[in-house]
């Protein structure tokens, strides 16, 4: 594909929803394109190639992982978004940009766009609202836990001061995109769908993993959906382990979107997963 161009750098929203828009492409404005749409690590041109070294070495360390995810190289990434142009831009929020691209089926290397395996190809934006330890955390839980209604991580990128994650692309976009829109409304048989694709993800989470895992961004902009609207939880950097043996609950402090969340959470800061309110049980 030859070499891809250096890019400028550019402003990012950092919005308080998360860059969790992994299928459905967003339209850039027409002035912007061809070219770059951000430069992915925004930070001190101060930090010396040790320093950047030592924090990916670090980085690498904190990751546990399971070995069937591929390790990218970010020159690989930036050539197979096209230079992380606005045509790929798929989504952005506060942890960075989403955007589409184009790998080898079973490798790292980037191909000719439409070929290949198609993916969505997550960015760290080091000025967002999330940063390095949900980073960590999405690649930790997700590197982990496969389900069908879990989107599935391929692989990640870490790199001088680069964090990249590479997810399977989702043709249909997030749900909040099909709910609010102006166009033609979801029918009832592909909301109730929907619905129990989302409920068996987080029954996953709560009682067949291996430790039960407490999502807490559950939300209509972090379910995906793929060409057959199967619905597929995202974006778990702020996932937290849940209670274990005679443990009820776990206090945390209140994080996600308060609209979206329990009461009794917002209010206690107390999750319980096999049940909310326990005062019903008496």
């Amino acid at each position: 594909m030859g070499n891809c161009p250096p890019q400028p750098r550019s402003k990012v929203d950092t919005s308080t929803s998360s860059a969790s828009t992994h299928g459905a492409e967003k339209s850039a404005e027409n002035g912007s394109r061809n070219q770059p749409v951000v430069s992915v690590v925004s930070g001190s041109t101060s930090t010396s190639n040790a320093e950047s070294s030592s924090s990916a070495s670090k980085a690498a360390e904190e990751i546990k992982v399971s070995s069937k995810l591929r390790k990218f190289g970010f020159s690989d990434l930036k050539c197979a978004t096209r230079n992380f142009r606005p045509e790929s831009l798929l989504g952005e929020g506060g942890f960075g940009c989403v955007f589409k691209g184009w790998i080898e089926e079973n490798g790292t290397a980037p191909v000719k766009p439409g070929t290949g395996l198609t993916v969505a190809v997550k960015t760290l934006n080091h000025d967002g609202l999330q940063g390095h330890k949900e980073w960590v955390a999405e690649v930790d839980f997700l590197g982990n836990l496969h389900h069908p209604n879990l989107v599935k991580l391929i692989g990640y990128c870490v790199e001088d001061d680069q964090r990249l994650l590479v997810y399977e692309f989702m043709p249909r976009g997030s749900l909040d995109n099909h709910l609010f829109r102006r166009s033609l409304p979801l029918p009832w048989s592909i909301r109730m769908k929907v619905a129990l694709g989302a409920a068996q993800g987080l029954s996953f989470l709560h009682e067949e993993a291996e430790r039960p895992v407490i999502y807490r961004d559950f939300k209509t902009s972090n379910i995906l959906l793929d060409s057959e609207y199967n619905a597929k939880l995202s974006d778990f950097g702020l996932a937290k382990d849940g209670p274990v043996g005679d443990k009820t609950h776990v206090s945390t402090r209140v994080m996600g979107t308060y609209g979206y969340a329990a009461p009794e959470y917002v209010m206690t800061g107390k999750w319980f997963i096999r049940h909310y309110l326990p005062a019903l049980e008496e």
